[in-house]
């Protein structure tokens, strides 16, 4: 098969690995930056063209879309979809997943346990909307913010207003999350292809941050989850219709809460944590999906 790959950076580990488990799986890995393609949309035959030539057939893309690029990328996935090509991600699911207030909002539709969570334009009373939640400490989020930037703790009713009122002054988009205090600073990273979760970790933020993104300084290793969280990651990935996510858990008294559903989780944390072969699974699943789409339509 020819396999792309949609990734501004072909550098990344990520983008490596999975060059390498296409080509060790005895496939074609092209890397393809979305921005430096322009797409030809028309009814009869629509095109993707890359340095002034079409860009050719491929069997199945892998969707690497950065989160500053969604609109973009998520237009150049439909195109190949248009084309008749294989995503295991699809454009619709990254969308899904990408609007935070809409995954949740899927979650919520399909009971799918997660932390209470408020939203507001401009409420006109702050003390309600942080009592909606459990009052303080609460976590305040940015929707716009990725990889824990734009995430803020406060730990206080006075606290909390403060930033609020803040970011709703810089007319920002903010949702209002309750604390799961018993997480202590960890979550759980479950990466699923399909309908499984291949490998998970736990990952634990440094001293004094309540945040656990690796990148800010986090530590990962593998852990054992419970049937529960395996049938909440599976469940949150199902809602949102993705082939591949990392869906993040905490912990709490009442069992498994997912924060988020990441349409592009990062590859090197998870293999070095699990030293399982995580990029292999995705090629697998490419696979088995590809083979069964070309049996369908030899069938009717």
């Amino acid at each position: 098969m020819k396999i792309g790959i949609l990734s501004q950076h072909p550098e990344l580990y990520s983008t490596r690995r999975l060059v390498e488990a296409c080509e060790s799986r005895g496939h074609e890995a092209v890397v393809i930056n979305p921005l430096n393609c322009y797409m030809n949309i028309n009814s009869v035959q629509p095109t993707i063209h890359l340095e002034g030539e079409d860009i050719g057939h491929f069997d199945a893309i892998i969707p690497r879309i950065h989160a500053n690029i969604t609109f973009y990328g998520c237009a150049l996935v439909r195109q190949f979809e248009m084309m008749g090509v294989y995503a295991i991600n699809d454009s619709i699911s990254i969308s899904r997943s990408r609007d935070k207030l809409r995954a949740l909002q899927l979650l919520s539709r399909q009971n799918v346990g997660m932390p209470i969570t408020g939203f507001a334009s401009k409420p006109d009373d702050i003390p309600d909307l942080i009592s909606m939640v459990g009052g303080a400490p609460l976590v305040i989020k940015l929707l716009e913010g990725t990889q824990g930037i734009g995430v803020v703790l406060a730990e206080t009713k006075k606290a909390a207003e403060s930033v609020i009122e803040a970011f709703l002054g810089l007319k920002a988009n903010i949702m209002v999350q309750e604390y799961i205090k018993e997480s202590n600073g960890s979550d759980i990273r479950c990466f699923v292809v399909g309908d499984k979760v291949v490998a998970a970790m736990k990952r634990q933020g440094p001293e004094g941050d309540f945040r656990s993104n690796l990148h800010l300084g986090g530590t990962a290793e593998k852990i054992k989850i419970t049937p529960e969280e395996r049938k909440t990651a599976v469940a949150a990935v199902k809602a949102m219709g993705l082939g591949v996510a990392g869906v993040d858990i905490l912990r709490s008294a009442r069992g498994p809460l997912v924060l988020e559903v990441n349409s592009a989780p990062g590859i090197e944390g998870i293999e070095n944590a699990t030293g399982l072969p995580v990029a292999e699974k995705i090629i697998e699943h490419i696979e088995k999906s590809v083979a069964a789409r070309k049996s369908k339509k030899t069938v009717a």
